[in-house]
């Protein structure tokens, strides 16, 4: 049996698909462009820069922080 994804990483087959671009490209992005900005300057970042909306933004950032130990 496959347990059900939680946390902020349920988002992402509905950014995935919204947006038209896999994970790894939003976290190449933060990576390469915002990597020592704050969390909340990271997701305003993401919502100024590519349209992204708030709670996917959020989810986004939160992973990319979490597997980066920020």
């Amino acid at each position: 049996m496959t347990e059900k994804v939680q946390g902020p990483k349920s988002y992402f087959p509905s950014i995935e698909k919204k947006y038209g671009h896999p994970i790894d490209y939003w976290m190449g992005l933060l990576e390469a462009n915002v990597l020592d900005a704050t969390h909340m300057s990271q997701v305003a970042w993401l919502k100024e820069n590519h349209e992204v909306g708030h709670g996917h933004a959020n989810a986004l950032v939160a992973v990319f922080r979490k597997e980066r130990g920020l």
